[in-house]
């Protein structure tokens, strides 16, 4: 059945439409759209200059459009006369293929075609920083070990309550929210869901965390390492994959030991051959790079992963089976395009799959102090540079995504890469300066 946006509206009182779309480099665009024009636009889709945003356009090219996807409509709880929609990118009649969200889609259907269905649920870190972002928004929240600390939980008690209420009324399902493992960091949870549904979500809470921050009068960031001495923002995600109706999980198996099936494994199998590529997506800014294989925190604990290993309930690992039927991959930081996350999940997974990949024996160590003797652990990426280039080379991630979206993104982050090392540092002022 058919959503029709023009009924809708004068059935809620919308007054606006936030059409959106979102770019290579994660950043939601969007246009604001009156209710008396979002019947055309709802079949023509909202027309944007494709060159203006993180995307590998050019001025000349055509017109690119956003068409939005009416199941994807968000009522804003905060602002209820506007509603925000997610769009697919096309230009010249055509999908933008080397676009996140088209990108997570073609995906999406490659796994229909096999009768699977995948589910996630991502767990987002950020922080609440002062509006210049040199330091946390709470001047009390000291703690060495602060994580769960109710004290500095409560005193962000008007924005947490406000972002989790607003989660209620969407109907997502939030069950807890905490404060994190570094002093100002917060973490909020809520119910997995169909791929798409959670990457829309995803995308549409990045954006609620800071609108309702900022109307607190205070700044949200889920930057990976926005401080040396502190944990960075993770965003995990748990990933399951079930059949074709979604009632059953085709990762289960009761009678192993992990409680994982022969399919669960040769997925997880995928995702390990392809981690070094798959950080290029996972990890995706120069600053991304601070978060993995930092130096012990304030906490005592980076928890982030620093090696391609797997084990049980373990937090040291790149990925965690904390229960039966599902596995948590702890690589992915809060820079990471919540479109290309699922994507590249699920273009991994599906490798894995059809290639009935190994992933090994499980490792039943603490990484962080015994990492040095698991032989044959491959190390992650040091640098975003080293990331996209082994991206670039992947033949996995070209046969799941297309030469567009590869040679796209690897362009761009390339560039991002050398406006990085052009510019001066302090620590480079500070060390050489004199020699």
């Amino acid at each position: 059945m058919c959503i029709n946006l023009t009924k809708v509206a004068k059935e809620r009182g919308i007054k606006y439409f936030l059409i959106s779309f979102v770019d290579l480099f994660g950043v939601l665009r969007s246009k604001l759209v009156p209710a008396r024009a979002i019947g055309d636009m709802q079949t023509d889709g909202a027309g944007f200059a494709g060159f203006a945003a993180w995307l590998d356009m050019t001025p000349a090219d055509s017109d690119m459009f956003s068409v939005p996807d009416p199941e994807s409509l968000i009522q804003l709880p905060w602002k209820p006369e506007v509603a925000w929609l997610a769009g697919d990118l096309v230009m010249d009649g055509k999908a933008v293929e080397a676009s996140p969200r088209v990108a997570l889609k073609r995906q999406l259907e490659r796994a229909a075609k096999k009768g699977y269905r995948m589910k996630t649920g991502v767990e987002c870190e950020y922080f609440l920083v002062s509006a210049d972002g040199m330091s946390i928004s709470d001047a009390n929240d000291t703690q060495g070990k602060p994580c769960y600390d109710q004290s500095a939980l409560m005193r962000r008690y008007d924005v947490i309550s406000e972002i989790c209420d607003c989660m209620i009324e969407l109907g997502w399902g939030p069950y807890q929210n905490d404060h994190e493992d570094a002093n100002g960091q917060f973490e909020m949870n809520w119910d997995y869901d169909d791929a798409l549904v959670t990457a829309d979500r995803h995308v549409f809470f990045k954006y609620m965390v800071k609108a309702i921050a900022e109307k607190n009068g205070l700044r949200a960031t889920f930057m990976p390492k926005p401080f040396t001495n502190l944990t960075g923002n993770g965003c995990h995600a748990h990933v399951s994959v079930w059949d074709s109706t979604g009632n059953k999980n085709l990762f289960h198996h009761g009678r192993d030991e992990m409680g994982l099936s022969k399919l669960a494994y040769q997925f997880l199998g995928g995702i390990l051959h392809n981690a070094e590529a798959l950080a290029a997506l996972f990890n995706p800014t120069v600053n991304s790079y601070k978060r993995i294989d930092a130096q012990v925190t304030l906490s005592g604990a980076t928890w982030s992963p620093n090696a391609v290993t797997y084990g049980g309930n373990n937090r040291t690992h790149m990925v965690r089976i904390p229960d039966k039927g599902r596995f948590e991959l702890r690589l992915m930081d809060g820079a990471a395009n919540p479109y290309l996350l699922q994507a590249g999940v699920l273009a991994a997974g599906l490798d894995g799959v059809e290639n009935k990949r190994d992933p090994g024996k499980r490792q039943d160590v603490n990484m962080y102090t015994e990492g040095h003797k698991v032989r044959g652990a491959r190390r992650l990426p040091t640098n975003l540079l080293d990331a996209v280039r082994v991206f670039q080379k992947s033949k996995v991630l070209r046969a799941g995504f297309g030469d567009e979206l590869v040679d796209s993104y690897a362009k761009l982050k390339i560039q991002d890469w050398r406006s990085y090392s052009s510019a001066i540092s302090q620590w480079e002022r500070d060390n050489t300066l004199d020699c």
